[in-house]
C-alpha cells in the first residue's frame, strides 16, 4: 500500500514570513546600533569595568536572535526557490551571505571583543585595548553589509508579493 503525501505551500506565506522576518531583524538592528548603544556611551557605562560582561550578556542574546532570524531568511528564500516562486539566485546567495554574517558576530567578534575588553586587574583605569577598534571596524562592516542585504531582499520580496497579490 503506498501512501502518497502532497504538501502544499503557498507562496504568499513564505513571502510573508519573510519580509516580517526581514523587517523585525533590521529594526531590531537598527534600535540596538542607533539607539541602545548611542544611550550606553552617553551614559559611561562603557567606561565602568564590567561592562565587557554586559556587552556579551547583550550582544550574545541578540546574535542568537539574529541567527535564529537568518536561518529562517534562509529557510523561506529555499522554500520559495524549491517551489520556483523565486527565480533568481542571488536571493539565495544574500541569505546565505546574511547567515555567515551572522555567524562571524555570533562565534566571532562578540566573543574577541569582550575577551578583549574584560578588566582582569582592578588596579590599573579601564582603558580601551588597541585591537578593538579594528574589531569594532569589523562589526560596522558587517553592520551595514547585513542591513543593505537584509533591505535589498526586502525590497525585492515586497515586490514580489505585490505581483502575485
Amino acid at each position: 500500500m503506498a501512501a502518497v503525501s502532497h504538501v502544499a505551500s503557498k507562496p504568499v506565506i513564505w513571502h510573508k514570513v519573510l519580509i516580517f522576518t526581514l523587517g523585525f531583524w533590521i529594526s531590531s538592528s537598527l534600535f540596538l546600533d542607533m539607539v541602545i548603544m548611542p544611550s550606553l556611551y552617553q551614559a559611561g557605562m562603557l567606561t565602568q569595568p564590567d561592562f565587557a560582561t554586559a556587552g556579551y550578556s547583550l550582544f550574545g542574546a541578540f546574535n542568537r536572535l539574529e541567527l535564529l532570524c537568518a536561518a529562517l531568511v534562509l529557510t523561506s528564500v529555499f522554500t520559495q526557490y524549491h517551489l520556483g516562486h523565486i527565480r533568481k539566485p542571488s536571493h539565495v546567495m544574500f541569505s546565505l551571505l546574511l547567515l555567515i554574517a551572522s555567524f562571524t558576530c555570533t562565534y566571532f567578534l562578540t566573543p574577541h571583543m569582550s575577551a578583549l575588553g574584560l578588566q582582569l586587574n582592578l588596579f590599573e583605569p579601564a582603558a580601551i585595548p588597541a585591537g578593538m577598534n579594528q574589531l569594532h571596524l569589523s562589526y560596522w562592516l558587517i553592520e551595514v553589509f547585513k542591513l543593505s542585504a537584509g533591505g535589498m531582499l526586502l525590497l525585492w520580496n515586497v515586490e514580489q508579493l505585490s505581483k502575485t497579490a
